[in-house]
């Protein structure tokens, strides 16, 4: 529901703005995001004993630093609307959208092993000239037994699963005896 009405909001943004200024209001917002994930900050939000003015001059003063009266403007509706909540929600959509509109993207390389940093980069460029992007991945040593490429602006998958390899191998020898 969050993201439904943060797109309302980027979608009247994006009609008066460029990109330049879509991607000032997107680190912003990124920031303001943050804060989001402070115990404190959140205390502070959704308490009904703190008057809405109140909460408006902390929002204002966190993006003062922006010098946008775009910014400010903003976040006086969302604070009139009793919106501040989505806040997070618009930060991840603003990203998104962003990436969408510059064609540049972020991914993530998993495995359970190290991975060369020029394969890393091998990666990035073959993805990158395939889907016409600017792809930029990163490797994560984790659990899976494999590799795992996900590049979630794109909606891109792609894991190749040892596991699996061997267990689709053992089907090909039983289904030939």
């Amino acid at each position: 529901m969050e993201e439904l009405i943060a797109k309302r909001y980027i979608k009247a943004l994006k009609a008066n703005s460029d990109l330049e200024s879509m991607t000032s209001i997107t680190t912003v917002f990124s920031a303001l995001a943050d804060s989001f994930k402070d115990e404190k900050f959140i205390g502070i939000i959704d308490n009904p004993n703190v008057q809405s003015a109140q909460k408006q001059e902390i929002l204002l003063e966190a993006v003062k630093s922006a010098k946008s009266n775009q910014i400010d403007n903003l976040i006086k509706l969302l604070v009139e609307n009793k919106r501040i909540n989505i806040i997070p929600a618009m930060a991840v959509a603003l990203v998104k959208d962003v990436a969408n509109s510059t064609k540049t993207y972020g991914g993530i390389v998993s495995s359970n092993s190290d991975i060369d940093a020029k394969v890393v980069a091998e990666l990035s460029g073959g993805l990158s000239k395939k889907f016409d992007s600017n792809i930029t991945l990163t490797s994560i040593k984790n659990d899976f037994n494999g590799i795992k490429v996900e590049v979630e602006g794109l909606g891109i998958e792609i894991n190749f699963s040892k596991d699996r390899i061997d267990s689709q191998f053992i089907e090909h020898i039983i289904k030939a005896i």
